[in-house]
């Protein structure tokens, strides 16, 4: 039997006339279709309570948290900044609780984009709330206008982690992001950046947690990218060992 991996769902949070005034739960496209094409199966998880999120990861065997909304910034003790965009505090309360059910539990977690920062918050860090406003230095283009699976900038990748293990030293990724992680979470190593600076992933210190969090969107590129296509399998199989570990 295939494993399992659930998808962390979000909302239209207003009504349109594409579905006749009612609001939408749902996940993109993609997501489903890279775990399906790395040999999983896919769960789509909609947004509910910490007791909802605890019933849900009871039934994985690896979790994705998605991309999506800003995260909230009262959870990292901040007034929004004036380029805040739209949040969601009811799915970054379920993102929550659905990671630490899955920490709890022992399955795999990819955090994607959102999901890193969900991630990095939750272990008490911090984000740019707007990198062209609050980052220092200067910034590559962090927000593409080119196709969403069209790899922009480089990424060097911190020898000795596992994602060096799984995409190698170097590689380049697609970004659609305007905020990024500040201060990293306690329990947290940052294991790839961009040339700017700009923490394109992490993992956990502690061996006993099975995570890996980037900033990009590989579920788009594992189309055509054999990195992030690589990415996938790999995460599918730890899921799978997880799996036959635990049933």
């Amino acid at each position: 039997m295939k494993p399992i991996i659930g998808i962390s769902g979000t909302q239209l949070l207003s009504a349109t006339s594409e579905f006749e005034g009612t609001l939408v739960a749902y996940t993109p496209q993609f997501y489903i279709d890279t775990v399906q094409g790395a040999g999983a199966t896919p769960i789509m998880l909609p947004v509910g309570t910490a007791e909802d999120a605890k019933n849900m990861v009871a039934v994985l065997d690896a979790l994705i948290l998605s991309g999506g909304h800003d995260v909230d910034p009262e959870l990292y003790g901040e007034e929004p900044h004036r380029n805040l965009t739209l949040t969601f505090p009811k799915r970054d309360a379920f993102d929550f609780a659905l990671y630490a059910a899955a920490i709890e539990k022992g399955i795999p977690v990819l955090g994607v984009c959102r999901g890193l920062q969900i991630i990095n918050v939750y272990h008490g860090g911090s984000l740019y709330q707007d990198l062209p406003a609050q980052y220092d230095a200067e910034l590559l283009l962090h927000v593409q206008q080119a196709p969403f699976e069209t790899p922009l900038h480089g990424i060097s990748v911190q020898p000795g982690s596992h994602l060096y293990d799984v995409i190698g030293a170097h590689t380049k990724v697609n970004t659609l992001h305007h905020q990024a992680i500040k201060n990293l979470g306690t329990g947290l190593k940052a294991v790839a950046h961009s040339r700017d600076g700009i923490i394109e992933a992490i993992e956990p210190m502690d061996p006993n947690i099975d995570m890996i969090a980037v900033q990009w969107h590989p579920e788009i590129m594992a189309y055509s990218d054999p990195a992030n296509k690589t990415l996938f399998k790999d995460f599918v199989a730890r899921a799978e060992k997880v799996k036959t570990k635990i049933k």
